[in-house]
């Protein structure tokens, strides 16, 4: 079993917030999570099964009475019991009385959104990091704004970067033995997402087209989000297209990532980015193998990008850092993949490479935000597929994609 980031954040809440609620998508381990922390007592109700979600659906104020130390499995399946829990706990506002789990973001919901704000701390569980496959403490985020990234040796290269990335970090897609089993799973999953996980919180008029979608956002995966473009690709509106990529998000499939700006730079691109949470599910809804990729590496560059960006959330869960990550592009299109500010108003970007050489170019919108930054900018590095830091000016250097992990 993982031992993963979030396990001790989750213990700290629970013993001083009435409601811990764990977010993420489905199969990313939460149940393993809550689970492992009910041994100590905890009822465990899952609203995966039937006969509870029709209790909780028809009386949650009844479902509710009675349950203290509890865990409540898959909540966005019945969030009403959200105002009953709100109610309960404005009686009795122990700490540690309900943990919840969601595959969906409820608090996105209307009737929900505010029901339990001061009651309730929320902690995001994605897919398994690099670190926690390894059972490694990362260090990668205080090391960057630092300054003090290292080279390794034994750094994952070529082939086996290839490898890591369509691999993704779903407990089950890691633990099966062949690539096209790895597949199958994957498949199996985007489909019960849409189906299943998305008829839980909305009504979808063009259900139906929606694995269409999915396939046309993982083409677009770490580019510049068009929603007109998106939409027209299954004949619905640019309004449309846009509720549906938020609704994939809501079911953590894919997140948006806003643009970073400064007064310093009056003319910045203001789109946000595109970003699959898993590469393994990327290139799945792209039908990219081993082979493909390694017969054409030009498509490695977007499933890379992504995977890192997903790597750095799922780091930023283990840092005491309080950090937002944004990307940045000027109309010049001077680049940076992922800027992350800290609350002191520090900056650092990050550029990702599939290449196993960097050039002075590469740094260029590096340059860029470090000027438009000035003092805020701590550092930048441009992440590439080799084993070496290389130093390339005040502040900037190219290390090895394994120091998100190594």
């Amino acid at each position: 079993m993982y031992r993963r980031f979030i396990e001790g954040r989750a213990e700290e809440a629970l013993a001083d917030t009435p409601v811990v609620l764990i977010v993420g998508p489905r199969r990313a381990g939460k149940t393993t999570l809550v689970r492992k922390m009910g041994a100590a007592g905890r009822t465990y109700i899952t609203l995966d099964d039937h006969t509870a979600l029709d209790a909780a659906q028809s009386d949650p104020a009844g479902f509710i009475r009675g349950l203290d130390r509890a865990i409540i499995d898959e909540i966005q399946r019945a969030p009403d019991l959200l105002l009953a829990i709100k109610k309960t706990v404005d009686e009795d506002y122990r700490p540690g009385r309900f943990l919840l789990t969601g595959s969906a973001n409820v608090l996105t919901l209307p009737k929900v959104a505010d029901s339990l704000a001061g009651r309730m701390e929320t902690i995001r569980l994605l897919p398994l990091a690099r670190a926690e496959i390894e059972g490694k403490a990362p260090t990668f985020l205080e090391r960057l704004f630092a300054g003090t990234l290292k080279g390794h040796r034994k750094a994952i290269v070529g082939d086996d970067l290839i490898r890591l990335v369509l691999l993704g970090g779903f407990p089950e897609a890691i633990g099966r033995n062949s690539e096209r089993r790895r597949l199958d799973w994957a498949r199996s999953y985007l489909t019960s997402v849409l189906i299943r996980d998305l008829r839980d919180i909305a009504d979808i008029e063009k259900l139906t087209e929606l694995p269409k979608f999915v396939r046309l956002l993982a083409e677009h995966s770490a580019q510049s989000v068009n929603y007109s473009q998106l939409g027209s690709g299954i004949n619905v509106s640019h309004k449309t297209g846009q509720r549906y990529v938020a609704l994939l998000e809501q079911v953590f499939l894919v997140a948006t990532l806003q643009p970073w700006s400064t007064n310093a730079l009056k003319r910045i691109a203001k789109t946000p980015k595109l970003h699959f949470l898993d590469s393994g599910l990327l290139a799945a809804a792209r039908g990219l193998t081993f082979d493909r990729v390694k017969a054409n590496r030009e498509v490695l560059g977007a499933l890379l990008e992504s995977f890192v960006f997903s790597e750095i959330l799922k780091l930023m869960t283990a840092s005491d850092m309080r950090l937002a990550p944004y990307h940045f592009r000027d109309l010049q299109i001077h680049e940076v993949d992922i800027v992350l500010e800290r609350d002191d108003d520090k900056i650092v970007g990050i550029e990702i490479k599939a290449s196993a050489t960097v050039k002075a170019s590469d740094f260029t919108g590096l340059r860029t935000l470090a000027d438009a930054c000035g003092d805020r900018f701590a550092y930048g590095v441009v992440l590439y597929d080799s084993t070496d830091v290389v130093p390339f000016g005040d502040r900037l250097a190219a290390a090895p994609l394994s120091c998100l992990w190594a």
